[in-house]
């Protein structure tokens, strides 16, 4: 007589919610700009309608304006309209092979380096210039250096998850939090917290061991809690590229103990970003000013993707809140 395992129907997410205690804000600006950047993102495009109505879906002028609560109308647009491109690119990086991504990272980065004399006739060169050049003008020379470096680190992970998606590669566990801290586009979007609240902080501040560190505490949670909000639909397509996968083939667990064991490392994510925010040491009453306000947009970051993540349809469809209440996610069916 063989037994027979019936497969998982659903599983429970982890409570991070009520785990995280900072305050929610949005942005007073954040329907207008959300309204333009869509509109930006629509113009000369060949989506189709399923592909518009997921960005409308997608809401990323909410995520964004939940991120950057005190910017002014301008550096805010820039924000929303880099947040649309972003999920755009990643879209694009999930059905190309390595060449491709080579391709459209080559097409931004000679963008983002030549902003005024490189030329190419695809669409991400005149995208790619037109919010970078608009952010120009306030951005501070270091805030510019990090943002080019960091997209720079962003499509070489991308590269690497493109090799390692066609050989059908899982990484262990280790290799994939250092690619994935690179590939979650987090990291240029911190540089955007010192463009938004016009702050011009020394380099020499900005790569303290602690600020690297809260960095680093608020990229694994909204990484790693990305990875379990986006699980359901990822598997469903087959993507190994996810934590949960990756936790499932290292550790033999299933499902719902993976879930577990990442939500773990997420919480502790939370306390990491907390215990090093109680460490930050001084550099005069200027400085510590403008670091606290990074510090605060990270924190930000943090409470402002967590409840985004319900409102999106991107993860849960229309069932965001419904999923936010009792926490069961039904599974997909593989080939969704």
């Amino acid at each position: 007589m063989s037994i027979t395992t019936a497969l998982p129907t659903k599983f429970i997410l982890p409570d991070l919610v009520s785990h995280c205690d900072f305050k929610l804000r949005i942005n007073r600006h954040h329907k207008q700009a959300t309204a333009e950047s869509k509109r930006w993102l629509f113009r000369g495009d060949n989506l189709t309608q399923k592909s518009r109505k997921a960005i409308h879906g997608l809401k990323a002028g909410q995520l964004t304006s939940m991120c950057y609560p005190d910017a002014g109308f301008s550096q805010l647009r820039v924000c929303c309209d880099f947040m649309n491109y972003l999920f755009h690119l990643d879209n694009l990086s999930d059905d190309m092979d390595k060449a491709g991504t080579k391709n459209i990272a080559n097409i931004v980065l000679n963008s983002l380096y030549h902003p005024y004399d490189y030329y190419s006739p695809a669409r991400l060169n005149r995208m790619t210039k037109d919010f970078y050049k608009r952010m120009l003008p306030t951005a501070s020379r270091g805030t510019r250096r990090r943002f080019i470096e960091t997209m720079d680190f962003f499509f070489q992970a991308v590269h690497v998850q493109a090799n390692d998606r066609a050989k059908g590669v899982v990484p262990d566990l280790e290799s994939y939090i250092s690619l994935r801290r690179d590939t979650s586009g987090c990291k240029p979007c911190w540089a955007l917290i010192e463009y938004a609240n016009n702050l011009d902080i020394p380099d020499e501040v900005m790569e303290h061991p602690i600020i690297q560190s809260l960095g680093e505490a608020a990229n694994d949670l909204v990484t790693w809690s990305n990875d379990i909000f986006s699980y359901n639909v990822e598997q469903s397509k087959g993507d190994t590229h996810n934590m949960i996968s990756v936790v499932m083939h290292q550790e033999c667990l299933d499902i719902q103990c993976a879930i577990d064991f990442v939500g773990e490392l997420c919480k502790q994510s939370i306390d990491r970003f907390n215990e090093n925010r109680g460490l930050i040491p001084s550099w005069g009453s200027k400085i510590d000013k403008d670091v606290a306000i990074y510090v605060g947009g990270l924190a930000n970051w943090i409470v402002g993707s967590l409840h985004w993540s319900f409102d999106t349809t991107r993860y849960f469809q229309n069932s965001g809140r419904e999923v936010k209440r009792t926490r069961v996610v039904d599974l997909f069916p593989r080939g969704n």
